[in-house]
């Protein structure tokens, strides 16, 4: 996997910190990489602040040019919570960093100093101990209906002119029944699969895996990709990868993306600004509210740690909000006025 940051620019306890999460804990690479490009930026920030440079002065050459690598224990432990503060208004000022983005830069932080405070004891002082994280907004994640899903499909199926018909339908088929990550998607292996083709093995975030269970939609989706697959065998690099690319080799998250993309504006449905992962909002929604799936089970389907996460889901439709509203036991009550007017008058 490509490495997103040179460590060497990196203090040595990040570096060690990195490298106690990899290995002791098993997070994965691309989370920890995310953190320790957190980590460089607080630090450039740091260093900036205590030198009494203009932050919001500085460009991003400027700000880049800062040395950390030799930023030692003593100094790292002399961060306040005031400084963590100032950061997270810097980022949100200065570089534009949403909500999750803020709440990822504390995260990194907070893990950071727990790693030094708790996990090797190098340093007393932890300042994010008592920082609460960036307020969310409650937004509703965004979905296509179950007649825009259907409208999806069959402009998938319907598209005669492409090569890779099956594949691309077989990819949205499983998007939208399984509620699959990107990552897991892509990251499907022939051997995932059981031979009764009843279930499937993901590996999700933080290297978790879990079955996911497959119905008539997907396996009929599956066995008409794997038999166009067959028919390239003898030029297929990896041989275990599910979704080839047109090259022959496992198809990226990019190639994916794409062909979401490609079929969403097909369907006329691009102006939803919507993306794979919202296809995975849609299965999750779809369950949910016409399914009539329990929300601890679809925490388990999604491969949700915390039964909050999977709680976004369970939004009330407008339809539902209609219905509860005309289904209120008041809905048709009118009062007689002329009987009312004769009892006041009583």
């Amino acid at each position: 996997m490509q490495t997103l940051i040179d460590y060497d620019e990196l203090p040595q306890s990040v570096r060690d910190f990195v490298s106690y999460k990899l290995t002791v804990q098993g997070r994965s690479k691309k989370t920890m990489d995310e953190y320790a490009l957190d980590l460089r930026t607080f630090f450039r920030f740091l260093t900036a602040k205590r030198e009494g440079l203009d932050l919001r002065a500085m460009d991003d050459d400027e700000f880049a040019a800062a040395d950390i690598s030799g930023i030692g224990l003593d100094i790292i432990g002399s961060v306040t919570s005031q400084e963590i503060y100032e950061f997270l208004y810097f980022a949100l000022e200065k570089r534009g960093n949403q909500w999750s983005a803020r709440a990822r830069k504390l995260s990194a932080l907070k893990s950071f100093y727990k790693y030094l405070t708790i996990s090797v004891r190098v340093i007393e002082n932890d300042p994010t101990k008592n920082i609460e994280g960036p307020q969310k907004k409650n937004a509703l994640p965004k979905f296509l209906t179950l007649k825009e899903s259907e409208r999806l499909l069959a402009t998938v199926r319907a598209d005669s002119e492409s090569k890779t018909v099956a594949r691309d339908y077989c990819i949205i088929t499983l998007f939208l029944n399984c509620g699959m990550r990107l990552s897991e998607l892509v990251g499907i292996n022939l051997s995932d699969i059981d031979r009764d083709m009843e279930s499937l093995r993901v590996v999700g975030k933080g290297s978790k895996e879990r079955m996911i269970y497959l119905n008539d939609a997907c396996r009929d989706a599956l066995n008409d990709w794997l038999k166009v697959r067959a028919a390239d065998a003898v030029q297929i690099k990896d041989k275990n990868a599910l979704f080839l690319s047109s090259r022959h080799s496992r198809i990226s998250n990019k190639t994916v993306q794409w062909v979401v993309y490609k079929y969403l504006k097909l369907a006329g449905l691009e102006n939803r600004h919507l993306s794979t992962h919202k296809l995975r909002h849609t299965a999750a929604t779809l369950m949910y509210q016409s399914g009539n799936v329990d929300v601890r089970v679809l925490k388990d389907i999604l491969g949700h740690e915390q039964l909050n996460t999977t709680q976004i889901y369970t939004h009330v439709s407008d339809e539902h909000m209609k219905k509860a509203i005309s289904d209120n036991p008041l809905a048709s009550f009118r009062p007689d006025i002329e009987e009312t007017e004769g009892k006041e008058e009583e």
